[in-house]
């Protein structure tokens, strides 16, 4: 009879831990809220289209972030990123690695370059905003290689515009490697490309003042890039 109990008690457990666990929400991922789907989606959508710089230089290896403008093998980036650089190498999100060479130079601060590189894959294009219609508090993101660490995300918002100087100002994490590439709306435009922080302890540390140059300058200076080539052809 005793045995008989313990059974009936035995089962009577289990039962009730069926019970419990069965009451227990079972969660998958999701969205916390639509801005949180907007970084991922933004994120999953530009990737393809980032790739990651080194230039051989004499004492050392600059290293930055560029983004593809054309089918062709185009890529934008910052100037300081590859001039005076002996070799550039580009690696695409694919993994792939390519020479790339200098198609232009924009200097005195303005702080763009255009390379070319012969790539053997079908290459994903960034998209360009309108940096005419950036406003302060707007969320931003950026994607680019800090300190060689590919395919990083962060998140910031507009913090000032300097019209005097032609700077878009971002509290979005930017540091060294991250020069060249992409700041982004939430649309997954180019409203800006990466180009430098204010640092007043000589890259030790973020302080969260970066700077981009606005995209619609950008834009310019590839088009008459364009034409030079047009006309040389």
């Amino acid at each position: 009879m005793l045995k008989f109990v313990r059974l009936n008690i035995l089962c009577t457990i289990s039962l009730m831990f069926f019970l419990f666990l069965s009451t227990i929400p079972v969660y998958s991922f999701e969205y916390t809220s639509q801005e949180e789907r907007s970084f991922i989606e933004v994120y999953e959508k530009t990737l393809p289209s980032i790739v990651s710089i080194e230039a051989d230089i004499d004492h050392g290896t600059s290293g930055g972030t560029g983004c593809i403008i054309s089918k062709s093998g185009i890529i934008l980036t910052s100037s300081h990123v590859v001039e005076h650089s002996k070799n550039i190498t580009v690696t695409t999100h694919s993994g792939k690695s390519y020479s790339a060479k200098i198609m232009a130079v924009l200097k005195n601060k303005n702080d763009l370059a255009l390379l070319k590189i012969d790539a053997s894959e079908d290459l994903a294009l960034a998209k360009f905003g309108n940096s005419d219609d950036v406003k302060v508090g707007q969320r931003v993101l950026t994607i680019g290689c800090p300190f060689g660490f590919r395919d990083t995300l962060t998140t910031g918002i507009i913090s000032r515009i300097d019209y005097e100087r032609n700077k878009i100002q971002t509290d979005a994490a930017i540091n060294p490697g991250c020069s060249g590439g992409p700041l982004l709306n939430l649309k997954g435009e180019i409203i800006g490309i990466n180009q430098s922080i204010y640092n007043p302890d000589n890259n030790r540390s973020n302080i969260g003042i970066g700077f981009a140059l606005p995209s619609n300058y950008a834009v310019e200076f590839i088009s008459r890039t364009n034409k030079k080539v047009v006309k040389s052809n």
